[in-house]
């Protein structure tokens, strides 16, 4: 049973629906253990052996590529191994590979850092920062216009195959309307998401954990989220 450390953000969702993808079935074959992040259970001295970052989702596996146990933090690195331990959604020749990889890169180093930024100064900044409520909207949508154009040549982000670039790129466009973004702007783009939208794994993997999310209004969790709880020395 492999074990997934996780809530559902869009890191998370990203591995729920690629385990779902490669065929494993939740309750069976893995389990989702909530961490929640806006009551600190990413601090716990447990969760840091797996995630020395505190962040989630970190995944435990028993039966890692030597027979042995693994663990694994960050999610990209996740999509990743599951990749390799099942053979499935990244290619195998070197060319298609690298293509996928640059377009995760671009998940990894700019989608989720940008939008979240949007996210956060737009949603749940103390004060609103018009600088920064500008930046980072301008910013998503630059990389929304990156995606569009992108889409304009072939059917998936990274190729006319379904891909992890598609699975970690998805659960990030789900706030596109906290991240300022008109989706008529983008009309190839909201044709690939709604086309992801529908698959039935992405269905079952957004669904995980999705009942224990609740909207963020109370002090304290912001304190841990944003707050001097997440820079305390551990």
């Amino acid at each position: 049973m492999i074990n997934v450390y996780s809530w559902p953000t869009p890191n998370g969702h990203k591995v729920h629906i690629m385990l779902e993808e490669c065929g494993f079935k939740l309750g069976r074959d893995w389990q989702a253990h909530a961490i929640n992040i806006g009551t600190g259970d990413q601090f716990t001295p447990e969760f840091l052996k797996i995630s020395p970052n505190n962040k989630i989702p970190a995944l435990v596996d028993p039966d890692g590529p030597d027979g042995k146990p693994i663990a694994l933090f960050e999610s990209g690195a996740i999509l990743l191994y599951l990749a390799a331990k099942t053979g499935k959604f990244l290619p195998k020749g070197d060319r298609q590979k690298f293509e996928v990889l640059q377009w995760l890169m671009f998940q990894m180093g700019g989608v989720g850092p940008m939008l979240g930024q949007a996210h956060h100064f737009r949603m749940y900044a103390p004060e609103k920062i018009d600088y920064a409520v500008n930046r980072y909207t301008n910013e998503a949508k630059r990389l929304y216009g990156v995606m569009n154009q992108q889409l304009s040549r072939q059917r998936y982000i990274a190729g006319n195959t379904y891909s992890i670039a598609d699975i970690a790129i998805f659960p990030w466009l789900r706030s596109w309307q906290n991240q300022g973004i008109d989706w008529a702007d983008y009309p190839l783009l909201k044709a690939w998401f709604d086309k992801i939208e529908q698959r039935p794994a992405v269905k079952r993997g957004v669904a995980v954990l999705a009942d224990l999310r609740k909207p963020l209004t109370d002090d304290k969790a912001r304190d841990v989220l944003f707050g001097k709880s997440q820079y305390q020395k551990r």
